[in-house]
């Protein structure tokens, strides 16, 4: 590998990836792990790095682990891992896609009124899979309730705009990922009702209600419940049946 690399790109979502002017590399465990901290986590003294990633074995082991895992990743790509002043950091030509979606992200929620999605990104994305690190566990529930809240957000836009079924997409794909989330169901009727599907409406209302009676026993919130029933036409209005 020439030293002169300019462009790189670490994968995160859905497993580690690192790829190097054009060519897919493939560290050992240790040496995903450290690139995937550093990641996440940005710039970070070498002894958390080491006590965070080697927790079971004593610190000058663990500073022993780091420094060969760095020396292996830096063999296969010059200058990969950067360490200044007891610091460790990816080196600049490395983009990381997590670091790109929450800019995403941020920028969308700076700046509402675009829906900040395309159709392929309205899936939600794992932060790497069967890891179980604390680390790895914090930062995958945090990019995921960004992600519901970017989705919730994107579904209400493009409702704004007249995009009802890319409304939907997102909406709904909020709703499969977390079933019990009011505020997905809510994006869910709320694209129902702009169309004037209230039957639609009604009947995603019916399959939450019953799905919080049997899993929590708790009802909808009255705000969801009068969203709904202060469409329905007033011929068509009963009183509910208890669940």
């Amino acid at each position: 590998m020439r030293e002169s690399v300019r462009r790189g790109r670490i994968e995160l979502f859905d497993g580690f990836r690192l790829q190097v002017e054009g060519t897919w590399i493939h560290p050992v465990t240790n040496g995903q792990r450290l690139l995937a901290f550093l990641s996440l986590l940005g710039p970070a003294p070498r002894t958390v790095v080491a006590g965070t990633l080697w927790s079971n074995v004593p610190e000058n082991r663990a500073l022993g682990s780091l420094r060969t895992t760095m020396w292996r990743l830096n063999h296969a790509v010059p200058g990969l891992i950067v360490a200044a002043r007891g610091q460790l950091a990816l080196a600049e030509f490395v983009r990381v896609d997590v670091t790109e979606f929450v800019a995403t992200a941020g920028a969308r929620f700076r700046h509402p009124g675009g829906t900040g999605l395309h159709a392929p990104e309205l899936r939600l994305r794992e932060l790497l899979p069967g890891w179980d690190d604390d680390w790895v566990i914090f930062e995958r529930d945090r990019l995921r309730q960004l992600r519901l809240h970017q989705l919730e957000a994107a579904a209400a836009d493009l409702c704004a705009l007249g995009g009802y079924a890319m409304a939907l997409d997102a909406a709904l794909e909020a709703v499969r990922s977390e079933p019990l989330r009011e505020s997905a169901r809510r994006a869910v009727i709320g694209v129902h009702l702009a169309e004037g599907n209230f039957a639609e409406a009604l009947h995603e209302y019916q399959r939450f209600r019953a799905l919080l009676a049997e899993q929590l026993g708790v009802e909808p919130s009255l705000d969801l419940t009068d969203l709904v029933f202060r469409r329905e036409p007033l011929r068509n209005r009963t009183k509910m049946a208890p669940i």
